[in-house]
């Protein structure tokens, strides 16, 4: 009643949501270990110990003869990297806070914020356990050559987007169906250690086969990351063009559903859960 309101600028309220996204960007981090270094820690853990179990694989099956000609542990790691950026993309924006949430109650907060920091938080803990790893491959053990370093990086900022798109859809249809959009995320993360085309060269691949993975966003942005990382290299039947239209169109449909689902939502959707 007593309150005074002053009109702010447009670069005041801008400062302030980069101030409150920061922070709730801290607290994503920290959610996943009171330690963001151990949270990162783990991460990296995660991110070395699917490198060493494709690598030990391939080494058993005798099949690094037929990939790329190159580094071969930089060949696995543009594909882990990726994989391991959409899926982490995708369960951040998954599992961020929604319109019921008590969170919501604190004036500045809002689903928005939410969905931009679970986003860029995980972007965050992607981009330095990448960084970190390479840096002591290529310290400890022997140097990294990398074709278009910056075509790389678009490629791993496509997979994000991807996933976080994703992530928006089930975000959005997650209050109507919880059994349903956990149960899809799971499989979409299995399926892609097959799917997602990491394990093979879409260039050797036959017709037949190319049928099974061209389908799938995540398997053109990881064959096109390999045209930009090794310089003999040139991918044909892949493309960035259509996982980015897929994610622009999955945004779309991501921020409708989101909007009509904030519109409607009700406290009673946490018995459902």
């Amino acid at each position: 009643m007593f309150q005074h309101s002053s009109r702010q600028s447009n670069l005041s309220i801008a400062l302030g949501m980069a101030e409150v996204t920061y922070h709730a960007i801290v607290r994503s981090i920290r959610k996943q270990h009171n330690n963001a270094f151990m949270a990162i820690g783990v991460n990296m853990l995660q991110m070395l110990v699917m490198v060493l179990a494709f690598y030990l694989m391939f080494w058993v099956l005798g099949m690094r003869s037929a990939q790329i000609r190159g580094d071969f542990l930089v060949y696995i790691m543009t594909g882990i990297f990726l994989y391991m950026t959409n899926i982490k993309a995708m369960s951040a924006v998954l599992g961020s806070e929604g319109p019921a949430s008590p969170i919501m109650k604190h004036a500045p907060m809002n689903t928005a914020i939410a969905i931009c920091s679970a986003a860029l938080s995980a972007l965050y803990i992607q981009v330095l356990s990448m960084v970190v790893i390479l840096y002591i491959y290529h310290a400890a053990f022997t140097p990294i050559e990398i074709y278009d370093p910056m075509g790389c990086l678009g490629m791993l900022m496509l997979a994000w987007f991807t996933g976080c798109a994703l992530g928006l859809v089930l975000l959005a249809i997650k209050p109507w169906f919880p059994t349903f959009t956990s149960v899809f995320s799971q499989v979409y993360q299995r399926a892609n250690m097959i799917a997602s085309g990491k394990m093979f060269v879409a260039n050797t691949m036959p017709g037949f086969m190319l049928a099974m993975f061209d389908w799938n966003p995540l398997f053109h942005i990881i064959d096109q990351s390999r045209g930009f990382a090794f310089i003999n290299y040139f991918p044909h039947n892949s493309n960035w063009h259509y996982p980015l239209v897929v994610g622009i169109v999955l945004v779309m449909v991501g921020l409708m559903g989101e909007f009509y689902t904030r519109k409607n939502a009700s406290m009673s959707w946490g018995a459902r859960r």
